[in-house]
């Protein structure tokens, strides 16, 4: 090997970069290694992103160098990055959905004015990579049309055309089944083996063992640690995120399920489209379990926690709480019975970040008696209710005045998790509990659920993350297009639950 060849594929010597006062990337040194899989971990705000972004040209850095291929590159734009050998695999796809994967892979490169014969290029060269990569998906199919994981491909497929020798995937098997991300990362390795080098931005520890071969840690916008991953552990890197030992696993005893607190009876429920997302589901919640709802984003889990919780109008069917019919009660009904609802977006449903975390504290409820006469707030009763919850949910930093905006992912889904459960619900709705979420903050957010159950309450818990429906749940039920297609132990493994919910098995 020539001493060019055995050059990093990336060398970051010194990115620095601040946004105002918030400093997202302090001094960073990485290097990763042409050919390999390189992970970049830490928990949210980290500066994993601002990093990624300044390497594909979204940002500029305030110092600091870039060298690819041990050669130095300004990177001024995602043109440059493209033309560097830099693709990217974003969190959200970059598609346009009612164009064909052939359409999609030559948008922006069309191949000058002829466009029929730049066509029949871009279809040789489509074949070749996906022999070289493993990476086969009908070019002429309409994206739109296409299972997730395929969309996603045709993505790696696009930075491929372009010429990409480096490809960065920011949190790729959020959206895929366990099926889909294996073989996600089966390419990957395909890639790597043809001499790709590969960035895979995850807060997914277990993700991190399976495929990677070098892994960064970065907590405050500083790299803190990088490690051989065959050489480290999922306790050693999680610490490294947090700053402390964190218990990975939810430690929770048998459960001791009573009564039946929530029935749900052929509910169908359509959306705004009139397309049917709910379709003829049943089952029953008891006090003292909690019950998980595990599937892919997308089918009818959401519309389903809508239709339950009062902000969505079912279609047919009946809804009972604690025997009680509640079919189309509204929200701040149904709080006033005892039903608590976690949303699965925070920002939209659970939080209005312009409030302080003391009105925050007490939205929905703000009526109750121990905040005013029902028509006037009393602001000492307020903080007070929000200094007891700051102080019982860890929330950082602990003041009751601070817009809530300016308070980190974590620390705003805490506020809603305190909000709800220490309202002391029979039934506690909770969708997405840790979306977005510091793994020190998700051990906090796990704990609280379980001693919501232990309490003698019933939990509802729909979650895409499958290790979070196996450690939580009692009992599993599994949603595939708008409809339950089995019960199924916690215990049970990963891939016959990936199966159920890619519609393969019931």
């Amino acid at each position: 090997m020539n001493e060019m060849s055995q050059a990093p594929a990336i060398e970051l010597i010194g990115i620095d970069k601040k946004f105002g006062a918030v400093h997202a990337n302090k001094n960073i040194n990485l290097t990763v290694a042409k050919g390999s899989i390189h992970g970049i971990i830490g928990e949210n705000g980290a500066g994993k992103s601002t990093l990624m972004s300044i390497l594909y040209g979204f940002y500029q850095a305030d110092s600091g160098v870039i060298h690819i291929d041990g050669k130095p590159v300004t990177i001024r734009d995602s043109q440059s990055a493209i033309a560097a050998g830099i693709g990217m695999v974003h969190q959200h796809f970059m598609l346009v959905e009612n164009f064909t994967v052939l359409e999609n892979l030559m948008l922006g490169a069309e191949g000058g004015a002829l466009l029929g014969k730049g066509a029949d290029a871009a279809r040789d060269a489509l074949k070749k990579l996906e022999a070289d990569y493993e990476l086969e998906v009908d070019p002429d199919a309409v994206v739109e049309e296409l299972p997730v994981g395929l969309q996603q491909r045709v993505e790696i497929l696009k930075a491929m055309y372009r010429g990409a020798e480096i490809l960065i995937l920011d949190e790729p098997t959020g959206v895929l089944t366990p099926a889909e991300a294996d073989h996600l990362f089966k390419i990957l390795r395909v890639l790597r083996d043809q001499g790709k080098t590969v960035i895979l931005i995850t807060h997914k520890l277990r993700e991190i063992m399976a495929i990677t071969d070098t892994v960064s840690v970065m907590r405050r916008g500083e790299i803190v640690a990088t490690r051989t991953t065959s050489e480290t552990t999922v306790e050693e890197l999680a610490e490294l995120m947090v700053g402390r030992r964190v218990l990975l696993h939810v430690d929770k005893g048998d459960s001791n399920p009573g009564e039946v607190f929530l029935s749900v009876r052929n509910l169908t429920v359509k959306d705004h489209r009139g397309v049917t997302m709910v379709d003829n589901v049943s089952f029953d919640v008891r006090s003292g379990e909690i019950l998980g709802i595990a599937g892919v984003a997308g089918n009818g889990q959401s519309e389903l926690l809508e239709a339950i919780t009062g902000i969505r109008k079912p279609t047919s069917g009946e809804i009972l709480f604690c025997g009680q019919p509640v079919t189309g009660f509204d929200p701040a009904r149904l709080r006033g019975l005892g039903l608590a609802h976690i949303p699965e977006d925070r920002h939209h449903m659970g939080l209005v970040l312009a409030f302080e975390e003391a009105e925050n504290a007490i939205l929905g409820y703000h009526r109750d008696d121990r905040y005013g006469n029902g028509v006037f707030l009393n602001p000492d009763m307020v903080r007070k209710a929000a200094v007891d919850e700051i102080g019982k949910y860890d929330i950082r930093p602990p003041n009751p005045r601070l817009k809530t905006a300016n308070f980190s992912g974590g620390n705003q889904q805490k506020i809603v998790v305190a909000r709800e459960i220490e309202r002391d619900p029979k039934l506690l709705v909770v969708g997405q509990p840790t979306r977005g979420v510091d793994i020190g903050a998700i051990e906090f957010i796990h704990r609280r659920i379980v001693e919501t159950r232990d309490a003698g309450k019933a939990v509802l818990l729909v979650s895409v993350e499958l290790d979070e429906i196996r450690s939580l749940s009692d009992r599993v039920l599994v949603m595939f297009a708008g409809k339950i297609v089995g019960e199924k132990s916690p215990e049970t493994g990963e891939q016959t639950l990936g199966l159920m919910m890619a519609g393969i098995a019931a």
